[in-house]
């Protein structure tokens, strides 16, 4: 017979961004890092601010603390609790399920009460105006009333794959009204180096719209070239 698991298995945290680290990233449009780090890093768009953003600011930056459970489980969200550290956004894995919420208003509170810059799930959420009232950044699914059970077996602090990607605690997580996005923790200091350049490209790019632009010059020369066939 199976020995019946352990409901919960906990690694500690053994890498996290300097303060340095998660300041470059506050404020920082989700769009500005994905290009600096070539075009790549969101997670799944079905993964959104809870509402739409229509009814609070979600935006929010910091080191991910993950959370595994199992679909339809939230113990695991719950030991999370107990290990978040200031400025932490939870990323709370439910396998994509839909069946039930991941989160609701009160879990909501303690996470705000932990000091955690925001929530992430590939499930949906309830409890919606408790949530508004809280006013911790969440992104998530959707919404659904149905409850969750918190049985396990889960794990905190383990890699976790959620909206198509793959998550470890430490990684930066950047958010807003766009989406989310994931910068690896590896990568963290060669995205930093890349943001300033980026921001000056835009910027540039911003007035030039503004000033009547109308064709990427690029996009023109391209049209004028051999590389280009016109047909009747």
């Amino acid at each position: 017979m199976i020995e019946e698991p352990v409901k919960l298995t906990i690694k500690k945290p053994v890498r996290r961004p300097t303060q340095e680290q998660i300041a470059a990233f506050q404020g920082v449009p989700t769009g500005f890092v994905v290009d600096a780090m070539d075009g790549i890093g969101a997670l799944n768009p079905t993964i959104k601010p809870v509402g739409d953003g229509r009814d609070f600011h979600c935006v929010a930056a910091g080191p991910a603390l993950t959370a595994d459970n199992g679909p339809g489980d939230v113990l695991a969200l719950f030991a999370a609790l107990n290990f978040i550290q200031k400025g932490d956004i939870v990323v709370g894995a439910f396998s994509g399920y839909q069946g039930c919420a991941a989160c609701g208003d009160r879990v909501a509170g303690m996470m705000r009460n932990s000091d955690a810059a925001g929530y992430v799930t590939d499930g949906p959420v309830r409890d919606y105006q408790g949530i508004v009232e809280v006013g911790l950044p969440m992104w998530c699914t959707g919404i659904n009333p149905n409850s969750p059970v918190a049985q396990g077996p889960g794990k905190v602090g383990f890699p976790v794959q959620i909206g198509g990607m793959e998550v470890e605690t430490g990684d930066m997580i950047v958010a807003d009204r766009d989406g989310v996005v994931v910068v690896p923790f590896e990568l963290i200091e060669q995205v930093m180096s890349r943001l300033g350049r980026i921001k000056a490209l835009e910027t540039t790019l911003d007035k030039e719209v503004e000033d009547g632009l109308k064709v990427f010059p690029a996009t023109l020369e391209l049209l004028e070239s051999a590389q280009t066939q016109y047909v009747d």
